[in-house]
């Protein structure tokens, strides 16, 4: 039996076959991480991976790469990606005992300046919610855009809801989101009431045991995609800015309550942000707010003409 070289094994690491059964151990996952994850673990096999041994692959080789990385003018939080996925599936190689350590450790992605999200203000949302439905399809439209500013659902979250989820009777409704956790949040009643708009016409066009909530022309659940770009076409028809998307009804939603109550931790758990670190972002968008409104009312910031 030939026993095979350290070369032969390093390179067996970083097939595509061994890399799509790391990606199949993440199932369970968001979709669009194992994307990134596939993408980024394959660029790092064809680029240094494939050529060296395992015992080569070490912190500083990893330190050159991610470097090279950001001298290219790759966005800091894709750098920070693609170390997170090298460090996934490393600990994956480790545990089936096919690397003899996880060189990553230690390693920090470089720091990049923090984009606040976009989000519309309180008289915005409400000049997209009065629309008049015209239609099936438009009585489905609000009620989801009602859904998702109410509850500061992600899309995918949104697509995702079956009906046994929605108690409108309690007004509330139970979301699957990242990493397979469930939230229970409120409904507002505006959003209760387009819902149930939206429930008798659901009922007549649904496939044969299709529990989605939110259904496509055909009766099938709803992509994601289909949700942004019915969701533009909505806002440019309410004289709003057509780069809207669903995105930003979840900003706004959280801004507003962060807004309106100040209760950081209360927003985080509605969010299902598993870090408060992640929900802070709103409050250097509510002190913006506070900072404009300063600044156009103290008459010692007010310019002179």
């Amino acid at each position: 039996m030939t026993v095979p070289t350290a070369k032969e094994e390093a390179e067996s690491c970083w097939t595509d076959a061994s890399i799509e059964g790391f990606i199949t151990s993440l199932s369970g996952g968001s979709p669009h991480t194992q994307a990134a994850y596939r993408r980024d673990l394959r660029k790092f096999a064809r680029d240094c991976a494939r050529s060296l041994d395992v015992v080569a692959l070490d912190t500083q080789l990893l330190r050159t790469y991610l470097a090279g990385l950001h001298r290219q003018g790759v966005a800091s939080r894709s750098i920070a990606r693609a170390l997170s996925a090298l460090r996934t599936y490393f600990d994956f190689l480790c545990a089936r005992q096919r690397t003899p350590h996880n060189p990553t450790h230690g390693l920090r992605a470089p720091k990049g300046a923090r984009r606040l999200p976009k989000l519309l203000d309180v008289e915005q949302a409400s000049q997209l919610m009065q629309g008049v439905p015209e239609g099936p399809l438009a009585i489905r439209d609000l009620a989801m855009w009602e859904l998702i500013y109410s509850c500061g659902l992600r899309v995918s979250e949104l697509v995702a809801i079956d009906l046994d989820s929605l108690d409108l009777a309690a007004r509330e409704i139970r979301i699957l989101g990242k990493g397979r956790k469930t939230r229970v949040v409120p409904v507002g009643r505006h959003a209760a009431r387009a819902v149930m708009a939206w429930l008798p016409i659901r009922a007549m066009t649904a496939k044969p045991g299709l529990e989605a909530l939110f259904l496509s022309r055909q009766g099938g659940r709803l992509t994601t995609r289909q949700v942004q770009l019915r969701l533009k076409a909505w806002a440019l028809k309410q004289g709003l800015e057509n780069t809207l998307h669903p995105h930003m009804l979840r900003h706004s939603f959280a801004s507003h309550l962060l807004e309106s109550s100040g209760d950081l931790r209360a927003v985080q758990e509605l969010l299902g942000h598993s870090s408060i670190r992640t929900t802070q972002v709103y409050t250097h968008l509510d002190f913006q707010h506070l900072a404009k409104v300063y600044d156009q009312a103290h008459p010692r910031a007010r310019r002179r003409s």
